[in-house]
């Protein structure tokens, strides 16, 4: 599936009269790129992202896919080019057996059924779902079933995966798996935006950033440049990494601003130090 481009011309959209959630956005998301969307609770993050596969429809201006206006194409047509992985996954999952849910958007896509049961298998074995396949997702703990929502879309390989809070309910090794899963992914082509309040993980591990406040983009770039950006500091309230914290309070003895990572700190601790044993020779 080719990898999908978005754009949004002057997009505004309220749930209620007069209460507006996101305020004329103007953004252009590039093809092949791989975008954690941040922002505190009801900065409109969701809102936005429903938008790209027809949940939702704006109250004026426009979204386009590919450069093509989606106010009239439906759902199910949007579905084979746009994969959304719902917040809560028992919000998406109804089969009943784990390996019936991941089959169940491939045969919509009319593959064949020999087609279908080869994907099926590739994708339970990538989220090490195997043991579980016979299983009723029901009955799976909500990691597992969290783990079911994403092959399930991923199954399909959509152009643009779109995936919220994804990683709500993983330990740190099943979330570097799925983010390792996501990268080969975003490699062979397909768009990714996924939004999350992990800004360890997006420092960490996701290339570009797209931040949000009050239902407006206050930026959106490298993420680096993102999370250094002081509309972005002072939307988050204090929500940045704790390693930028620590590295904020010894700005007196020269660490830089644009700390982020451990890996950052250590670099800077590293230069820091030197400068220091510089100055005292």
């Amino acid at each position: 599936m080719p990898a999908v481009s978005l754009q949004t011309r002057d997009l505004t959209f309220s749930y209620l009269p007069g209460s507006p959630v996101l305020r004329g956005i103007n953004l252009e998301i590039a093809a092949d790129t791989f975008t954690a969307v941040i922002g505190q609770n009801g900065s409109g993050k969701t809102t936005l992202m429903k938008h790209f596969n027809g949940l939702l429809r704006p109250a004026s201006g426009q979204v386009l896919v590919d450069g093509e206006d989606i106010s009239r194409q439906p759902v199910s047509e949007l579905a084979r080019r746009v994969g959304y992985v719902f917040q809560n996954p028992d919000h998406q999952i109804f089969s009943a057996s784990t390996r019936a849910e991941v089959a169940f958007g491939l045969r919509n896509l009319g593959l064949s059924e020999g087609d279908v049961q080869a994907r099926t298998d590739q994708v339970l074995e990538e989220f090490h779902l195997l043991p579980y396949a016979h299983r009723q997702p029901a009955t799976l703990s909500f990691g597992l079933r969290r783990k079911v929502s994403i092959a399930a879309v991923f199954a399909m390989q959509p152009g643009l995966l779109i995936l919220d809070e994804p990683t709500s309910g993983l330990d740190w090794k099943s979330t570097q798996e799925l983010l390792d899963l996501l990268h080969a992914r975003n490699r062979q082509g397909t768009t990714i935006l996924l939004i999350t309040h992990d800004l360890r993980l997006v420092a960490d591990l996701i290339p570009r950033c797209l931040a949000m406040s009050a239902g407006q983009v206050t930026a959106h770039g490298a993420t680096h440049e993102v999370l250094a950006n002081p509309a972005t500091n002072g939307a988050l309230k204090n929500g940045l990494p704790p390693v930028h914290q620590l590295a904020a309070s010894l700005k007196n003895q020269g660490f830089p601003a644009n700390v982020f990572t451990v890996d950052d700190f250590g670099a800077a601790y590293r230069a820091t130090s030197e400068s220091l044993r510089g100055d005292a020779a």
